[in-house]
C-alpha cells in the first residue's frame, strides 16, 4: 500500500508539472503603484486604478483628465499572442532550441523552442506549426539581460544567459558561445528600442509640475490620486522605474541586499517604522546607508517621504514629525536628481505655506536652505550629526592645534575644511600670516592633510569608524602647510608656537639630519622649554618623544651587525661529535628540526641582546640630555624655542616637507633607492635619508611640468629631464605643490613680477608650467589627482 501511494504521488505531481507546461504561463500587466483594497473612490475603483486618471487643464479652460498607465497594446499584448499559433506569429527575429532552467521539479534544464519578437520572448514545446506556447516574457525598457561568463560554463558545461522580466526570470543555456553571444544581443537590442516606462508617479509630478501655478488643479490631482498622500499601508512596488534583475549584476553588491525593487519596497517599510519606533536614529542610519550604497534609491525614498509628509492626519504630532526629520538628514547627505528636486522644492513651499508658523514649516525651511549648499557625502551622517539635525542645530567640532590646545568651533553638515581654516585663523589671530594653514586627520603614528573641499562631517565620521577599527586615538589638527616666510614670524606670536612645535615632531620622526650633539641639545631644549629648570622631582617625559627613535635603533643595530666568529677547531669538533652520536639515517630525520630550532633560538638571543643593548644607549642618550638640561637654567620659553629653532635652521632644507620615495630614476640614467623628496617654498630637491646635503634641487622656475603617471609613480619634468619618483603619498605631494604654486601667485599680486604660468593639462593629473610675461592668476583645484 505504502508503494502504491507513492506511485500515485509521483503522477500526480508529473500529471500537474505537464498540465503547467501545457497551459503555459503569462506575463502580467504592469502595476506600478500602491494597492489598497480598504481605500475605494466615489466611482467604485481602486487607487491603483484611479492613478491612471489625472486631471488637467484643457486648452478652453475647464478641468480634463488624460488617461495614461500602460499602452492599450500592452494590454492587449499577451491576449492576443496567446490566442495565436507559432504559425500566426509576427516577425520573428530569433529562433532556435534552449535550454531554460526550470525550478521545482526533477528536470533541472528542459529543451524548448524559443522566439524572439519585436515585443517578446515566447517559448513552445516544439518549432513545429500549431506548437503551443508555454510562455512569454514582455519586453520593455526595464528588462536587462545577463550575459554568459566563464564560471557558470565551468560549473554547468553550458553557456548561460538570464532575462529579466517583470514577473519572471528566464536563466538559459546552449553549449555554443557565439550562439549566446547573438541571443543576448538580439534581445539587449530590442530593450534599447524600447520607450522609457514611466510609472503613474511619475505623471503624476510631471502634472503637478505643470500646473503649478494653478492650485484648484494642484489640489484635485491631489485629491484624486491617493498615491500621492499619506498611507499607512505597505507600498507593493516601488514609486519610480527601477530594471528588473539581481542586485548582483546591476548595483552594488556584497552587503545582502535583494534587487532595487526589492530594496525600494523594505525602505518603505522602514520608513513606516519611524513612527513607533523609540529609537530612530538607528532606521535613519540604516535608510541613508542603503542610499549611499545604492544610488538609484535616492529619488525613490525622496518620493516616498514627499508622500508620507502630504495629507497627514496628525501632522503634529512627533510620531509624524519624524518623517519631516528623516528628509531633513536626507536632504544633508544627498541631493536628488533635477525633476524630484523640482517636486520637494514645490511641496516644501505649499507646505509652508498651508501651515505657516508650525513645526514643519520650521522643518521645510530648514531642509530649502539645505539644499542649496549638499554636496554628496562620503560617509553616512554620525549618531550625533542626526541627533543635531533632527532638532535643526548644529555640532561642535573640536580642533587639535600645536600646544598641545584645542577649541570648539559649531559646524554644520556643509562645512568644509577651508571654513574650519579660516574660523581657525581668524579665532587665533592668523588672517595676517603670509604662511598657509591645513586641517590634518593626525594620531599617534601617522597624519595626512585634509583637502580644503572636504566636509568636516565626513572627515569627523571616517576619524570615528577608525578609531574604532584601530582602538588608537584619532584627533583633527590646525597646523601650518606651506612655510612660505618663517622670517617674518613673530616670536612672541602664536604662529612662532606652531613653528616650534611642527619643528620637532620633524625631528623625534628622524627627518633632521644633523650630527647626535646636535639632536641631543635640542632634546635638552625641548625639556627646557616644557619643563622649566631642571628639578629632580620634575616627571620627565619618555626619550621618544626627545630624541628620534629610528636614529637611536640604527645606533644599535650598526654595533650589533659584526658577526662573531666560531673558531674553526670548535666547528670542526661539533661536526665531529654529532656524527658520532647519531645514525646517518636519524639524522637525515631530524636535521631540519634541529636547524629550525637552533635558528629560532639564535633569533630570540638577538631579539633579546638588541633590547638589553637599547635600554643601554636609551639611558646613556637620556643621561646625556639630563646634563645638557641642568646647564639651560634661567632659560625663558621663548629664548628655548628661539634656540632650539636657530640649530634647526641650520639645515638647508629647513621648512619643507619630506615624502619618502621608495624609488627614483632620471632619464639622465641616475637611479637610487630609499630617497627624501623634499617639497619646499621655491624648490624641489632630493636627499638621501639622513644626509643633509641634497643630492638634486629644482627650482620651481625649471619645473616644467609635474603630476601622476600611473597609480604610484610621480614624475616632474625639469628642463630637459624626467624625474620619475615611486611613492605612496602621491596626492600629498600634489596637493603640496599645488597649494605652493597658489601661494605664490597670491603673493605676486595679479602676475606683473611673475616668471611662469600655471595652466592646465588635458592629460588627466598633470600641471604644466612655461615661462611668460602675460598678467595671469590661475589657482590649481584643491583635487587635481
Amino acid at each position: 500500500m505504502p508503494l502504491q501511494g507513492f506511485c500515485w504521488f509521483l503522477c500526480c505531481r508529473q500529471g500537474f508539472s505537464l498540465l503547467g507546461r501545457d497551459y503555459g504561463e503569462k506575463e502580467e500587466e504592469e502595476s506600478f503603484e500602491l494597492r489598497n483594497k480598504e481605500d475605494v473612490t466615489p466611482n467604485g475603483r481602486s487607487p491603483a486604478e484611479v492613478t491612471v486618471s489625472q486631471p488637467t487643464l484643457t486648452a478652453n479652460g475647464t478641468n480634463g483628465h488624460t488617461v495614461s498607465g500602460v499602452s492599450a497594446e500592452m494590454k492587449s499584448l499577451i491576449i492576443e499572442k496567446n490566442k495565436m499559433g507559432l504559425e500566426e506569429e509576427p516577425e520573428l527575429l530569433v529562433k532556435g532550441w534552449l535550454l531554460r532552467e526550470v525550478r521545482g521539479n526533477w528536470i533541472k534544464q528542459r529543451r524548448y523552442w524559443f522566439a524572439l519578437s519585436q515585443d517578446s520572448l515566447d517559448y513552445y514545446s516544439g518549432p513545429e506549426k500549431g506548437a503551443r506556447r508555454l510562455g512569454t516574457l514582455v519586453l520593455t525598457s526595464l528588462c536587462s539581460v545577463i550575459w554568459p561568463d566563464k564560471q557558470t560554463y565551468k560549473q554547468t558545461g553550458h553557456w548561460s544567459i538570464t532575462v529579466y522580466g517583470r514577473k519572471h526570470c528566464y536563466r538559459l543555456y546552449t553549449k555554443h558561445f557565439n550562439e549566446a553571444v547573438h541571443w543576448a544581443c538580439a534581445i539587449q537590442k530590442i530593450i534599447d528600442t524600447k520607450a522609457p516606462v514611466e510609472t503613474p508617479t511619475q505623471l503624476l509630478i510631471r502634472d503637478v509640475e505643470e500646473n503649478k501655478f494653478n492650485p484648484e488643479v494642484v489640489e484635485h490631482i491631489y485629491q484624486h490620486n491617493p498615491i500621492l498622500k499619506y498611507t499607512q499601508c505597505p507600498l507593493y512596488a516601488p514609486l519610480l522605474p527601477f530594471p528588473y534583475g539581481s542586485l548582483e549584476h546591476t548595483y552594488h553588491s556584497g552587503k545582502g541586499y535583494g534587487s532595487v525593487r526589492e530594496e525600494a519596497v523594505k525602505l518603505f517599510n522602514c520608513l513606516q517604522q519611524l513612527e513607533s519606533a523609540r529609537e530612530p536614529v538607528p532606521i535613519i542610519q540604516g535608510v541613508l546607508q542603503t542610499c549611499l550604497d545604492l544610488r538609484p534609491l535616492r529619488d525613490e525614498v525622496y518620493c516616498q517621504l514627499v508622500k508620507q509628509t502630504s495629507y497627514t492626519p496628525a501632522p503634529h504630532t512627533a510620531a509624524h514629525l519624524r518623517y519631516w526629520q528623516l528628509l531633513t538628514c536626507m536632504s544633508c547627505t544627498f541631493l536628488p536628481g533635477l525633476t524630484v528636486l523640482k517636486y520637494l522644492r514645490f511641496h516644501l513651499k505649499r507646505i509652508q505655506s498651508q501651515s505657516p508658523e508650525s513645526e514643519m514649516d520650521n522643518y521645510a525651511s530648514f531642509i530649502s536652505e539645505a539644499l542649496e549648499k549638499t554636496k554628496c557625502r562620503e560617509c553616512v551622517p554620525s549618531w550625533e550629526e542626526i541627533q543635531m539635525l533632527m532638532s535643526r542645530q548644529e555640532m561642535l567640532c573640536t580642533v587639535h592645534y600645536p600646544g598641545p590646545l584645542s577649541c570648539q568651533l559649531f559646524i554644520s553638515s556643509h562645512t568644509t575644511a577651508n571654513e574650519v581654516v579660516r574660523m581657525m585663523q581668524q579665532k587665533l589671530g592668523l588672517q595676517e600670516s603670509k604662511n598657509t594653514f591645513a586641517l590634518y586627520e593626525q594620531n599617534a603614528l601617522w597624519e595626512q592633510p585634509v583637502a580644503g573641499s572636504a566636509l568636516i562631517a565626513d572627515i569627523l565620521t571616517s576619524l570615528s569608524i577608525k578609531e574604532s577599527e584601530s582602538k588608537s586615538q584619532w584627533k583633527l589638527c590646525f597646523k601650518l602647510y606651506c612655510l612660505l616666510d618663517a622670517d617674518s614670524i613673530s616670536v612672541d606670536s602664536i604662529e612662532y608656537l606652531f613653528l616650534f612645535e611642527q619643528c620637532h615632531e620633524m625631528v623625534v620622526r628622524g627627518q633632521l639630519p644633523t650630527c647626535d650633539e646636535d639632536l641631543q641639545a635640542l632634546a635638552s631644549l625641548r625639556l627646557q622649554c616644557l619643563m622649566g629648570d631642571f628639578s629632580t622631582h620634575a616627571p620627565c617625559p619618555p626619550l621618544d618623544e626627545l630624541y628620534p627613535g629610528p636614529m637611536l635603533e640604527a645606533r644599535v643595530v650598526v654595533s650589533l651587525s659584526a658577526p662573531q666568529a666560531v673558531p674553526p677547531c670548535q666547528v670542526a669538533t661539533q661536526d665531529c661529535h654529532t656524527a658520532q652520536r647519531f645514525p646517518t639515517g636519524l639524522l637525515a630525520g631530524t636535521l631540519w628540526s634541529h636547524t629550525a630550532i637552533a635558528a629560532h633560538k639564535q633569533k630570540v638571543e638577538q631579539d633579546m641582546r638588541l633590547r638589553s643593548r637599547l635600554k643601554e644607549e636609551a639611558a646613556a642618550v637620556m643621561g646625556s640630555i639630563l646634563e645638557r638640561w641642568k646647564d639651560l637654567t634661567g632659560y625663558s620659553r621663548r629664548d628655548s624655542m628661539a634656540a632650539y629653532l636657530t640649530i634647526a635652521r641650520q639645515w638647508s632644507g629647513f621648512g619643507c616637507t619630506l615624502y619618502e620615495v621608495d624609488f627614483y630614476i632620471s632619464s639622465t640614467g641616475s637611479f637610487s633607492q630609499k630617497l627624501w623628496l623634499g617639497v619646499a617654498a621655491t624648490s624641489v630637491s632630493l636627499y638621501r635619508q639622513g644626509e643633509a646635503e641634497a643630492l638634486e634641487s629644482f627650482p620651481y622656475g625649471q619645473i616644467c611640468s609635474y603630476g601622476v603617471s600611473d597609480s604610484n609613480t610621480f614624475k616632474i619634468t625639469a628642463g630637459d629631464r624626467d624625474l620619475l619618483f615611486e611613492t605612496t603619498k602621491l596626492t600629498e605631494i600634489m596637493q603640496l605643490m599645488n597649494a605652493y604654486f597658489s601661494a605664490i601667485r597670491r603673493q605676486r599680486g595679479k602676475g606683473e613680477d611673475a616668471d611662469i604660468t600655471i595652466t592646465e593639462s588635458t592629460g588627466v593629473g598633470f600641471h604644466h608650467l612655461a615661462s611668460t610675461h602675460k598678467h595671469t592668476l590661475l589657482e590649481l583645484p584643491s583635487h587635481p589627482v
